[in-house]
């Protein structure tokens, strides 16, 4: 089990049963109000990008329904090592033609593994 998955798994036990706002109070602290104020999740990026974040959505579960063997959709991040390899290989694609193999859209896998990166670093792993 990686460190990831070990988080995970706390935070699943640590917000299981609680109401929404219990689980809100855990996810952001009280205490770092302005924080979440200068995070503006909704206004600043899914505003700006619904139909990517959708297309990145459906990548998502197609990879899931592809790769997890029936599992529900989560990261398996053991399957998912080589991000800014994997990122560049389809965006090389992508100039060749916009759609995978598996009907998905390259450049949808390309922000995907973009993300997966961006997180990875700022959890500070080596990526």
């Amino acid at each position: 089990m990686n460190s990831y998955d070990k988080y995970d798994q706390m935070l699943q036990e640590e917000l299981e049963g609680k109401a929404v706002g219990e689980v809100s109070e855990k996810l952001f602290d009280k205490d770092k109000a302005q924080d979440r104020k200068n995070t503006p999740v909704f206004s600043g990026v899914l505003k700006y990008f619904p139909n990517a974040i959708k297309e990145v959505a459906k990548c998502s579960k197609a990879g899931n329904d592809q790769h997890g063997n029936g599992e529900k959709l989560f990261w398996d991040r053991s399957k998912s090592g080589d991000e800014l390899d994997a990122l560049s290989r389809h965006l090389i694609d992508h100039g060749v033609n916009p759609v995978d193999d598996d009907g998905q859209l390259h450049l949808a896998k390309v922000a995907w593994r973009a993300l997966g990166a961006l997180e990875k670093y700022l959890e500070g792993q080596d990526i």
